[in-house]
């Protein structure tokens, strides 16, 4: 039996509208949530495997936002990009584009969940212009051995496998039940049997939904290509950093040195949850994210 979206009818409430935008040859779906003319605009950037259905439960325990939250490219309803790399370079190129085509004022708002907080630190080291940034389960420790390395060496195994089979195999392998159960099961933190269930599903509805092998392995391989603090010297602007203090992804630790690395950060760590802190602390999470942006407007300037 299936369990009902807890957050369902909080987001029932909240207007969505769609559009499409072609970016770096990628046809790239996106979803706008809330009144446009709200006091902040902020853009969403998901999580490797993701989709803009990850963000959804913070996003509706915030009705006032104006949210703009697009699949990436390769990822969800999103094709591909043709005209440049699934690395965090080129994923780079696609968010300066995807903005510039939407219409994303400078003076709007960036949030990046786990591989989205590379893209997006990143992108702000490198010129990209927004308000403030604010990450949600930063990669702020080597993603090479975060997770250990043992099984971070077996997962790209695992992907490198799928990119060197034909298609139709390459993709049953990536949405092996088994395999998507067990990543799952690894990352979930939850006590609470009902959530759990609600997250196994979750994984199991929008984990396999890429457009092929070869971006979803080229995406993997960015994942491990750098962390959030190699770009945190040069992201000027107040950042917010969202963290789970049982996260095995990316420990508490390395939080704490990579938070001291920007100009202007400061953390907020939840407690007894880990690495999905959009499903398990979505309340938490935007409980930080309002103190935040209270903070940016009482701030004479920055706002």
């Amino acid at each position: 039996m299936t369990v009902p979206t807890p957050h369902a009818a909080a987001l029932a409430e909240i207007p969505v509208r769609t559009g499409e935008v072609t970016v770096l040859g990628s046809t790239t779906k996106y979803w706008e949530y809330g009144p446009r003319d709200a006091r902040h605009t902020v853009l969403l950037v998901h999580g490797y495997r993701g989709d803009h259905h990850g963000l959804e439960p913070v996003i509706a325990r915030l009705p006032g936002i104006h949210f703009i939250s697009p699949d990436l490219p390769g990822f969800g309803l999103s094709t591909r990009m043709t005209e440049a790399p699934h690395s965090i370079a080129g994923y780079e190129r696609w968010l300066s584009g995807f903005a510039a085509a939407v219409g994303i004022p400078d003076e709007a708002i960036l949030l990046g969940h786990s591989f989205g907080s590379m893209i997006t630190s990143h992108a702000v080291a490198d010129g990209y212009r927004t308000a403030a940034l604010i990450l949600v389960n930063p990669i702020s420790t080597d993603p090479r051995i975060g997770a250990g390395v043992g099984i971070t060496r077996l997962t790209k195994l695992y992907y490198d496998l799928a990119r060197r089979l034909p298609r139709r195999l390459g993709r049953a392998l990536l949405g092996n039940w088994l395999i998507v159960q067990f990543m799952s099961m690894s990352i979930v933190t939850t006590k609470d049997p009902t959530l759990r269930k609600w997250i196994h599903e979750e994984h199991h509805r929008y984990f396999s939904g890429f457009s092929d092998p070869q971006t979803v392995a080229d995406g993997f391989d960015a994942s491990l290509s750098t962390e959030v603090g190699e770009a945190a010297e040069r992201v000027t602007i107040p950042v917010l950093m969202i963290a789970g203090d049982i996260d095995r992804i990316t420990p508490l630790a390395g939080q704490k040195t990579t938070v001291a690395k920007f100009p202007d950060a400061r953390l907020v760590v939840l407690p007894a949850v880990g690495h999905l802190i959009h499903y398990e602390a979505a309340q938490g999470a935007a409980d930080a994210i309002t103190g935040f942006l209270a903070e940016l407007d009482a701030t004479p300037g920055r706002a």
